[in-house]
């Protein structure tokens, strides 16, 4: 992320490379530089001639270098986006007497999702000589929450804590997603909103009250009557609560609590930072940590894993999702 706006800051300060090669796994950021090069570059005037998208699918490589070696028209750069350069695997090797010697006033722009270059190959190491290279890598899950706090700060809204972690877990971290919603909720309500649960739930369709969250919140402190209340809503919205999700969570819950058992420093700041949490969410996680042991950890992992094999069919005939579930919560608060 904080490459990401260098990237944009050096953009922005026309420090300008030949060739920027954005790839990765995480769509989000590779548009982001990429849309952030074709709004500004140039100006409106200039990029009816000197601005094109190509598709990697589409294009040879040939044409491509042709383009490339272009000048530009009553402007000083022409900038090229080639979106799906995945596409053109088999071609970089046509690519490198052009990645030695770019053509200078010439913005050439690779968007290269969900995979990675062989940068052993020779192409890749005569472009690096000249381009920008940028890995656009998923974030952690506790790195989320603060992209979501400053992309919302950023447009003049503020969010609760709890409000961003039901995005995460309704949504997963994968930023497009969680920019789209929030984005959507950004046009409800107006600019200077604190973003609550409530208008989580309201506007997006997640529930405040019964989400995989609060399951884990409830199961820290054994509230077993909330924890039942959530399971009974749980089975009477499947699609809305998959298990695999439900599994995940609580994996990654109690493996959390065993990091925090092992940590023999428990400021909250050094405990957020090591087991991967927000701080506003320590306190819940020392609270779970006085019911279960380090032992006690250890078996859950171990019953979320069985729960796992036999939702997906090993060892029994497709057994109801809220049987799992209930056998699963069962195991883990009573062994």
């Amino acid at each position: 992320m904080s490459d990401t706006k260098k990237i944009i800051e050096d953009i922005k300060n026309r420090k300008l490379a030949p060739i920027y090669f954005l790839y990765g796994n995480e769509p989000y950021f590779i548009d982001e530089i990429s849309d952030y090069i074709a709004a500004n570059v140039l100006d409106e005037g200039e990029k009816g001639f000197n601005q094109m998208v190509l598709y990697g699918r589409d294009i040879d490589m040939g044409e491509l270098v042709e383009n490339a070696k272009r000048f530009p028209m009553m402007a000083d750069y022409q900038v090229i986006i080639v979106k799906e350069a995945q596409d053109l695997a088999r071609q970089w090797d046509k690519f490198e007497s052009y990645a030695k010697q770019p053509q200078p006033t010439t913005i050439l722009v690779f968007n290269y999702k969900y995979k990675t270059p062989d940068k052993r190959k020779k192409v890749f190491k005569e472009m690096a000589k000249n381009a920008v290279f940028f890995e656009s890598k998923p974030l952690y899950e506790n790195k989320v929450l603060p992209w979501i706090n400053s992309h919302l700060k950023s447009n003049g809204y503020n969010i609760e804590p709890k409000a961003g972690q039901m995005l995460i877990e309704f949504l997963g971290t994968e930023i497009a997603k969680i920019k789209n919603e929030l984005d959507k909720l950004m046009i409800i309500v107006p600019a200077g909103t604190t973003i609550t649960p409530q208008l989580i739930e309201e506007n997006i369709g997640i529930s405040k009250d019964y989400n995989n969250f609060e399951l884990r919140k409830a199961l820290g402190s054994r509230d077993t009557v909330k924890v039942n209340r959530i399971i009974n809503y749980f089975a009477e919205n499947p699609k809305d609560n998959p298990l695999v999700v439900t599994i995940g969570q609580l994996h990654s819950f109690f493996v959390q609590l065993l990091k925090l058992h092992a940590m023999t420093d428990r400021n909250p700041q050094t405990v957020a930072r090591q087991i991967g949490v927000s701080p506003f969410f320590v306190q819940e996680y020392f609270t779970a940590a006085k019911h279960y042991s380090m032992k006690h950890c250890s078996h859950a992992i171990k019953i979320i894993r069985d729960i796992d094999m036999k939702s997906k069919g090993v060892g029994t005939n497709k057994p109801q999702q809220h049987d799992l579930l209930q056998e699963l919560i069962v195991n883990i608060m009573y062994p």
